[in-house]
């Protein structure tokens, strides 16, 4: 999966207070753009552009990348810029990170090919920076996911770790069981001075890994409910367990779904269903 993005500019938008700059060379007919023939044998620009323009644009596009970068992996990050080659970009760049004693590639940017922005209509006469983001190299880096073919996986043992997290919350994948997962529901009434409302459902998730170890691997609410006439509420709880190493059997599971249930009923006085 990856993310592209684009940015153009005008020349009163690139050079701002400096009217006497222009983003094309003299030699640059704009009238018949669609003839020009633009040549990308300078390293440093296009033959249609200024210098002046390639190098702004060039200075903007690396100074917000490298400022992404280090939103995401943190202000001490160490970056390098390896020239590159894209067809529709020219001079060409990737960003490097050196990450876990190793450089990694993050991203691949460059100057929008003058042709493209022509050939576009609306976008003549500016001229642009592009960039793209592999997404799942840089969640591989920031989580520490191991395989990349973990990216595509649809056991809920993997997708729940990224459900319903705060953008900017630091985590790191734990591994995923090979072996079958066991689900078990876990229903109860609530005693009168609690409410769905105000039942902690994260002291209960608590509880339940205490109770039942590292074989619980997701706890989820699955329910409310409130009875129409005694008022009573209710909750339903799904409950995953599996092992790392083993297959665990049904029996074992209701043996420690049980012991659940009791600490449950201890500790919130709550009737199972």
């Amino acid at each position: 999966m990856k993310v592209d993005a684009v940015r153009s500019q005008r020349k009163e938008e690139l050079f701002i207070g400096k009217p006497d700059l222009e983003i094309f060379e003299p030699s640059y007919d704009q009238e018949n753009a669609h003839a020009y023939v633009n040549s990308i044998d300078d390293p440093m620009k296009q033959s249609c552009h200024t210098l002046e323009a390639a190098k702004l644009m060039e200075g903007q596009l690396k100074s917000h990348l490298i400022g992404l970068t280090k939103v995401l992996f943190g202000d001490d990050i160490k970056c390098r810029w390896v020239d590159a080659y894209f067809p529709f970009t020219h001079p060409s760049w990737e960003l490097e990170i050196y990450y876990e004693n190793n450089w990694l590639e993050v991203l691949g940017c460059g100057i929008v090919r003058n042709e493209i922005l022509v050939n576009a209509g609306p976008s003549r006469n500016t001229i642009a920076y592009a960039f793209g983001l592999g997404l799942e190299r840089l969640a591989m880096a920031l989580y520490k996911i191991p395989d990349i073919r973990l990216m595509w996986s649809t056991d809920s043992g993997f997708v729940t770790q990224f459900e319903n997290v705060d953008l900017n919350e630091d985590i790191t994948y734990k591994p995923v069981s090979s072996y079958p997962q066991c689900t078990n529901d876990m229903s109860f009434w609530l005693p009168s001075h609690l409410t769905i409302d105000t039942f902690m459902s994260n002291d209960f998730y608590d509880l339940v890994r205490d109770v039942g170890g590292d074989i619980i691997e997701q706890v989820k609410l699955k329910d409310k409910f409130v009875h129409p006439k005694s008022k009573k509420h209710s909750l339903c709880y799904s409950i995953v367990y599996r092992h790392l190493e083993r297959t665990l059997t049904q029996a074992e599971v209701n043996q420690v779904h049980k012991e659940i249930e009791k600490a449950v009923v201890d500790a919130y006085n709550v009737v199972i269903r």
